[in-house]
Formats: structure tokens, C-alpha cells, sequence
């Protein structure tokens, strides 16, 4: 069911809960795949997304000064 709700903490803890799935998948898929590049381009993903759920946990935080009312 989709989220409805105007509280942004609650749509930023849903996609934080989507990317660090993702996270996880590309990291499994590091130990699937023989091709250095594929596992590269993973693990490169991987960490990018981790770079975007600590942007969301910021926000969440009101870490940045960006985030600050």
C-alpha cells in the first residue's frame, strides 16, 4: 500500500529501507558475477547508495545545515 502520510520522516525511512535493500542485493550480486568490471561497477553502486541513505539520515537528523528550519 502506498504511503499517504505527510510526515516526510515516514517516506525517508521507506526509501532508506529501499535503498539499503539494494545495498544488499548489489553486495550479493559482487559474489555471484566472475567479471571484474560487473563487480567493480557493484560495489561502486553499492557505495553510492550508502552516500544517498546517510543524505536521508541528515535530513532525518537535521545533520547539515541545509536540513536546519
Amino acid at each position: 500500500m502506498a504511503n499517504t502520510s505527510s510526515n516526510p520522516l515516514e517516506h525517508t525511512a521507506n526509501i532508506k529501507k529501499e535503498l539499503s535493500a539494494l545495498t544488499e542485493q548489489l553486495r550479493q550480486d559482487i559474489l555471484k558475477v566472475n567479471d571484474p568490471a560487473a563487480k567493480a561497477l557493484f560495489e561502486v553502486s553499492a557505495e553510492v547508495i550508502i552516500g544517498i541513505q546517510k543524505a536521508f539520515t541528515d535530513y532525518e537528523e537535521k545533520n547539515e545545515s541545509a536540513w536546519k528550519n
